[in-house]
């Protein structure tokens, strides 16, 4: 796989790059069609761009792989180190848990407890997927009236005050305050 700029020089983050291809390599993005690959790339690029480290990138690049792939949190310590895993672990859902509420609440506590590092993960991952979904919302907007839509932008909406809560100060949360905002305020037209 083509590497993407930010993990030129970083052969951490380019072997995550190049496993999460891998792993993901039959998915596709509901939104666009795109590999899906693209949401984690588009992860650790924000993370990227606050200045984390190689390892954090490397969580970013590998925060699915557990929930949409056949990868297990030991896979991954085994292969990119304890901290790592424990990142990844921290933003992923435990499927045992049936109820979506509880489930995303769930995560949302993990995510909380998982230090500053994990945090940084959850919030450039819902940053992403916040940016989706007003992308998404602006070719449709009866998207942001779908059930399950209203379900995800409430999991989000409570994800941003767990990270303005935690109080790490990351610009990432205020970049997910102002996409909430939009959706609300300046929904698209139908």
């Amino acid at each position: 796989m083509l590497q993407p700029p930010f993990a030129e020089r970083r052969p951490v983050v380019r072997e995550a790059v190049e496993w999460a291809a891998r792993m993901h390599a039959d998915q596709r993005r509901a939104l666009d069609r795109a590999p899906f690959v693209l949401h984690p790339l588009e992860v650790a690029s924000l993370l990227s761009g606050r200045g984390f480290d190689d390892e954090v990138l490397a969580a970013g690049i590998l925060h699915d792989v557990v929930e949409n792939t056949t990868a297990t949190v030991a896979d991954v310590a085994s292969r990119f180190g304890e901290r790592v895993a424990e990142i990844v672990a921290a933003v992923s859902e435990d499927p045992s848990i049936e109820d979506y509420d509880e489930r995303k609440a769930a995560l949302r506590e993990r995510a909380r407890a998982g230090g500053i590092a994990a945090r940084a993960v959850y919030a450039a991952d819902k940053l992403a997927k916040a940016r989706e979904l007003r992308s998404q919302a602006a070719s449709d907007p009866s998207v942001l009236v779908d059930a399950h839509n209203l379900l995800r932008l409430e999991h989000y909406r409570q994800s941003l005050a767990m990270l303005v809560e935690a109080g790490d100060d990351q610009p990432m949360v205020d970049q997910l305050a102002f996409e909430l905002w939009a959706l609300r305020a300046l929904p698209p037209e139908a």
